[in-house]
């Protein structure tokens, strides 16, 4: 039987992190409010913690999960290279609806899914969840809700799908204060790319990083490629595929939102070339309705 917690409720909100954070060491899985979307999430180190995870939302491991985390340090610790603008994003918009898809740390010892080396991090702007990341660390976080239904909004919604039997602590935090799920950089190109266009828009991302690549949707007539780029392209195109799915988690979204083990990226293709996803990240078949 699930545990709920009214976080609205000082002396609850206390017990029911507490009692989450262990739920987490413990390897059970808890729900959390995001800045996006409700998240469901469990500790990213515990790979039986995420296979479950997947399992209580209906996913495959092509499906890996984005990571939350509580500050831009623990971020930096599971990321092997930000590329150039991947420091000033951060400091930008986190914590905040924005999901980073980078290069992963090769020894960190973990297994989010067919990651295909990247992974997928984000900052949520939540006082509870970022109460409970600084107890937990890094966190496996994707939306509150079954594969292909509607991210949850609030504890109610995320209860009615996932029940009572598989998550160990409900943490409400109220309604969460934008349904809109969090914009997804894939930044393991020269170029920045928008793998899914969310809650800071593309115009937002320029004023930081000057060149950026808009999301590819599908209609939309490419260009043609310079001599040497398709072999990226179509590897881009590739992961797009393998990561479009269902709308948000985040943690972080949601939020999710989405969250991260590994090979090696393509070739990347020149800065200023036109080229152009998802529920969380790019070279990582993420889940599109993390928060």
């Amino acid at each position: 039987m699930s545990r709920i917690y009214d976080c609205a409720d000082e002396t609850a909100r206390k017990d029911g992190i507490a009692d989450a954070a262990s739920a987490v060491r413990r390897g059970d899985l808890v729900v959390l409010p995001t800045d996006t979307v409700y998240g469901i999430g469990t500790d990213a180190f515990n790979p039986k913690a995420v296979a479950n995870l997947l399992e209580t939302k209906g996913r495959g491991r092509d499906m890996p999960p984005p990571v939350l985390v509580g500050s831009m340090r623990a971020a930096t610790a599971l990321i092997d290279d930000l590329g150039n603008h991947g420091r000033d994003l951060m400091e930008e918009f986190w914590p905040g609806p924005l999901t980073l898809v980078c290069t992963a740390t090769p020894s960190l010892s973990w297994d989010l899914g067919d990651t295909k080396g990247t992974v997928a991090v984000r900052m949520p702007m939540d006082p509870v969840a970022l109460e409970l990341l600084k107890e937990t660390g890094p966190m496996a976080v994707s939306s509150a809700n079954k594969s292909g239904q509607p991210a949850a909004v609030n504890a109610g919604e995320a209860i009615e799908q996932l029940g009572d039997e598989d998550v160990a602590v409900y943490l409400d935090g109220g309604e969460t204060d934008s349904p809109v799920a969090s914009t997804i950089v894939d930044l393991t190109y020269a170029v920045p790319r928008v793998l899914r266009s969310g809650a800071i828009s593309i115009e937002q991302l320029r004023a930081v990083c000057g060149t950026v690549i808009g999301e590819l949707r599908k209609g939309r007539t490419k260009p043609k490629k310079a001599e040497g780029e398709e072999d990226a392209e179509q590897a881009a195109e590739t992961t797009e595929a393998e990561t479009t799915e269902a709308a948000t988690t985040g943690a972080e979204a949601p939020a999710s939102e989405t969250s991260a083990s590994e090979a090696s990226k393509p070739e990347a293709p020149e800065a200023g070339s036109a080229a152009t996803e998802p529920e969380t990240d790019g070279s990582q078949g993420t889940d599109r309705s993390e928060s």
